[in-house]
């Protein structure tokens, strides 16, 4: 942290990191992509070619800040340093701002830890879906009621565990869940799954399906898909532990996108270069608004 205050103490500096994240091979108008300008500010660009006025910042998470950018660097920072991530409360505690500029800020730097064109997963992949919310008792089987259904799926790595990617879905059919797969899972790999119907598909679809028996006994399906059960079970504990159970399903993929960012990078020893990635991702993410990201900031409510 020392270091990173050292680095990053002024806007200037940040900025000037900034400018060679965006434009690594020099200026390029988002307008014209001219690749001359000269400096209309400290803060605007000017076009040579168009003469369209851009700032570095501009079409990124942190247009439109008003808080400094040394701040910012400072919570992408901590996100990236904290094992199990950061809440919107301690961020508050951290950089002293409002709990509304935490949680907001919090919930733009998710929305960069997906990565344009990431690769697919290959090889040998489990995957399975799974409940989180409260326990409805008057539900069965994969009907939702006041819990929230999402499938993921996870990539064999000899005995351990490789990537993982999850997502929320409305239900368990195969409309939910081939689409998933052939998203995020390379053609021509090999799929486990238990016997549900709504995995029918794959085999269709271009993959090696292989349908483990798992019935009724819960020990059974940790032993027969044990590296998607695991995945699921930490999960659980992360939402739980950092943020004390207090996430909205309407805003739960954002929280799913955070963990496979963390867990694809566990083994990671350099923090400065997650630091680095997060930020390189955060200046190709598109500008969210608070009011955006607040819609619908009631609790989701599963249609049965």
């Amino acid at each position: 942290m020392t270091e990173l205050e050292t680095k990053f103490a002024t806007e200037d500096a940040c900025r000037a990191y900034l400018y060679n994240l965006r434009w690594p091979n020099g200026f390029q108008c988002p307008k014209c992509c001219g690749d001359k300008a000269w400096p209309a500010t400290d803060k605007l660009w000017t076009c040579q070619k168009c003469r369209h006025q851009t700032s570095v910042i501009a079409g990124t998470i942190f247009e439109r800040t008003r808080q400094p950018l040394p701040v910012w660097f400072r919570a992408i920072w901590s996100v990236t340093t904290q094992k199990n991530g950061a809440s919107a409360l301690g961020l508050q505690r951290v950089l002293g701002i409002s709990y509304k500029t935490a949680w907001t800020w919090l919930h733009k730097i998710r929305r960069a830890m997906v990565r344009p064109g990431r690769d697919k997963l290959r090889g040998t992949i489990e995957v399975d879906e799974t409940y989180i919310g409260a326990i409805d008792e008057e539900t069965h089987g994969r009907e939702p009621g006041k819990k929230v259904l999402i499938v993921v799926a996870a990539q064999w790595d000899g005995k351990r565990i490789g990537r993982i990617r999850m997502r929320k879905i409305p239900n368990a059919s195969e409309s939910n869940l081939l689409p998933f797969v052939q998203d995020f899972i390379e053609s021509g790999s090999h799929v486990r799954t238990d016997g549900w119907s709504g995995y029918n598909g794959l085999s269709s679809a271009g993959y090696v399906h292989e349908v483990v028996i798992i019935g009724s006994n819960r020990k059974m399906a940790t032993e027969l898909l044990p590296r998607v059960h695991l995945v699921v079970s930490l999960l659980k504990r992360w939402l739980l532990g950092t943020h004390q159970g207090a996430v909205s399903f309407e805003h739960l993929d954002y929280y799913l996108d955070e963990f496979c960012f963390r867990f694809n990078r566990r083994t990671s020893r350099s923090r400065g270069m997650l630091f680095y990635r997060l930020l390189q991702q955060a200046m190709a993410a598109e500008p969210v608004p608070y009011k955006r990201i607040a819609l619908g900031i009631k609790r989701y409510k599963p249609k049965g």
